[in-house]
């Protein structure tokens, strides 16, 4: 479902806006929807998690080792 909204926009803006959605072959309605989606998902909870787990993984995880590697790559792998 869709609902029409009224927007006042500089007159400079909707000029750029307008020739920018006819670069992308497009409207100017489809423009602004998905700029209005990247900007709502960037804070939804998706990108939340997201951010999480990139900071975990620029941590790391302890894995018990203790930053030593007591064994080596014959020792994990039959040949």
């Amino acid at each position: 479902m869709k609902r029409n909204v009224t927007l006042a926009l500089p007159v400079d803006t909707l000029q750029r806006l307008r020739v920018l959605a006819a670069e992308r072959g497009t409207s100017i309605s489809r423009v602004l929807t998905e700029t209005l989606d990247e900007i709502l998902d960037r804070d939804s909870g998706y990108e939340r998690a997201r951010k999480r787990s990139l900071m975990n993984l620029e941590r790391g995880w302890n894995l018990g080792t203790n930053g030593r590697i007591d064994w080596t790559r014959d020792d994990l792998h039959e040949r």
